[in-house]
């Protein structure tokens, strides 16, 4: 599998992290990677070790060129975290939606979503590009952490199907974002 198939899949469930209307606050949060397993192989460790070569390649890079990086990943709604995490800038305009963001870009809404005390599950359905992904998730809040896990199958036009789970965690820092600047989400 490649690099940026993991790095897509990883994207799909990590923002699926952002499910709550519940527990999630405006300000500065770091998300981190707990499990991932794609067609029943565990990329866990795969998957930290190309965000460890990239925290290394990041730290041998000239000053200026790993500015530059850095300061791209924050325009984007990001930065880079501490344990192979990363950090996202939460709006109170995100904070306050009242269903799973799937995807960054909003072009996979869910198709249903349920709260029942601090956990909140959905479902969704979604097609980009010819391929489509079908999933379904849950979301627990507890204080200043979220833990998310999500069961998707993506199909692809060639006939490649992929059946992924993806655990992750956000932990909330603090509402002082610093230079770290929101993604652009759907209104």
């Amino acid at each position: 599998m490649s690099r940026w198939m993991l790095v897509g899949i990883t994207a799909l469930g990590t923002f699926a992290a952002y499910a709550t209307g519940f527990g999630l606050k405006p300000g500065l949060w770091e998300v981190r990677i707990v499990k991932q397993v794609v067609d029943g192989r565990d990329t866990t460790a795969q998957l930290a070790g190309a965000s460890d070569k990239l925290q290394q390649a990041m730290a041998n890079m000239p000053p200026e060129q790993r500015a530059r990086l850095e300061a791209m990943l924050k325009q984007r709604g990001g930065a880079q975290g501490s344990n192979g995490g990363f950090r996202i800038c939460v709006t109170p305009e995100m904070a306050q939606r009242d269903k799973p963001i799937v995807d960054k870009e909003g072009r996979c809404q869910p198709a249903t979503a349920s709260r029942n005390g601090n956990q909140t599950t959905y479902e969704f359905h979604c097609s980009n590009n010819g391929v489509t992904t079908s999933g379904k998730g849950t979301a627990v809040a507890s204080g200043d952490l979220i833990t998310t896990h999500v069961d998707m199958t993506t199909h692809h036009p060639d006939g490649t199907t992929r059946v992924m789970q993806h655990d992750s965690e956000m932990k909330f820092l603090g509402s002082d974002c610093g230079d770290v600047k929101p993604p652009n989400m759907p209104k």
